[in-house]
């Protein structure tokens, strides 16, 4: 069994703003005021700081002169932005990777089997974080720890969460384009990293 994954505080803090950015909590154009959140937590405003700036870096947020942090007001071609780039990665981690998963694709599986249940459920939440699951396993499984830290440093968790519960208003099944992905790394499909990029690409935000 792996050992549990023990997030720092920052991280904690990060991934409290971040839900409350997803859930409606602040709106676009609403003020997060540091102190506030430092009170809330019970935390000094020093790790609150860190990850407001963190936030920043995937310009979730922004600094206004003299008016403080604000949520940024995304749009559908913001969202859009990253998926080129993160299809590209995906791509080169496929190929990588495509040995490796040809023999053991269980882990795939898995979170394939998570998607048909968040899929009948209609739980968006399930779907974004069994989506991103899936590909992170993919990246890790290229074995390049480059590739890696890239893929993460575009905030992919942020990005299909949003995607997914902001700009699809009708719930849609993940799990069967995932599931044919696994077939073809089973398969050996020599056009594996084409096939990944291509889903990637379909999955950006329709403007």
């Amino acid at each position: 069994m792996s050992p549990p994954v023990v997030h720092s505080l920052r991280e904690q803090i990060r991934e409290h703003i971040l839900e409350g950015i997803v859930s409606g909590r602040w709106q676009p154009g609403e003020r997060i005021v540091e102190r506030r959140i430092a009170a809330e937590l019970l935390v000094s405003q020093t790790p609150v700081r860190e990850a407001l700036r963190e936030l920043e870096s995937l310009r979730l947020i922004e600094s206004v002169p003299n008016k403080g942090v604000r949520v940024r007001d995304l749009t559908a071609a913001d969202l859009k932005e990253s998926y080129p780039v993160r299809a590209g990665l995906e791509a080169v981690a496929a190929e990588l990777s495509a040995d490796t998963l040809a023999e053991d694709a269980s882990a795939l599986e898995r979170e394939v089997t998570a998607l048909r249940t968040a899929d009948l459920a209609h739980d968006s939440e399930a779907q974004a974080r069994h989506t991103v699951a899936f590909h992170r396993e993919i990246v890790q499984a290229s074995g390049n720890s480059v590739l890696l830290h890239t893929w993460e440093s575009l905030g992919i968790e942020v990005w299909t969460a949003l995607s997914i519960r902001w700009l699809s208003p009708e719930p849609r099944p993940h799990a069967e384009d995932h599931a044919a992905i696994v077939r073809a790394f089973r398969e050996r499909d020599p056009g594996i990293g084409e096939l990944l990029k291509r889903h990637v690409l379909s999955c950006a935000p329709q403007i």
